[in-house]
């Protein structure tokens, strides 16, 4: 079972409150599905700069493994006040630990919207359903 502690996008992102800000990363199942277990396979993670006012919904970055390309979404909407740069030169702690180090990015919520992300039982039964 995922952490209980945050929400989940049916594209694969989590959400976390932390103060007045939310902190998103991708869960292990999409790192699975990039990396097939395998973190080396993991090349290139492109994230927004600071400042940037993202939609729900929209395109911020993408993730790169010598298999596939995936984008990443925002699953809520506001302003990226941080980044987890540290990420570019170190794509294996995406892998080693998806629920902390392997953060992306610090979002200031402009919205609600996370309040209607899946909770971690849901986000078990969408992964679950065949697609």
């Amino acid at each position: 079972m995922r952490p209980n502690d945050r929400k989940y996008s049916t594209s694969h992102e989590w959400a976390k409150k932390d103060g007045d800000t939310i902190v998103v990363g991708i869960t292990d199942f999409a790192i699975e599905e990039l990396s097939s277990g395998n973190t080396s396979d993991l090349v290139y993670c492109d994230l927004p700069d600071l400042g940037r006012i993202l939609e729900v919904g929209e395109t911020f970055g993408e993730i790169e493994s010598v298999k596939a390309v995936a984008d990443l979404n925002a699953p809520i909407g506001g302003e990226v006040v941080e980044v987890n740069s540290s990420l570019e030169e170190h794509l294996e702690k995406m892998a080693e630990d998806p629920w902390g180090a392997g953060w992306l990015v610090r979002i200031k919520p402009s919205g609600s919207e996370y309040d209607e992300l899946m909770d971690a039982e849901a986000y078990e039964k969408h992964i679950a359903a065949p697609h």
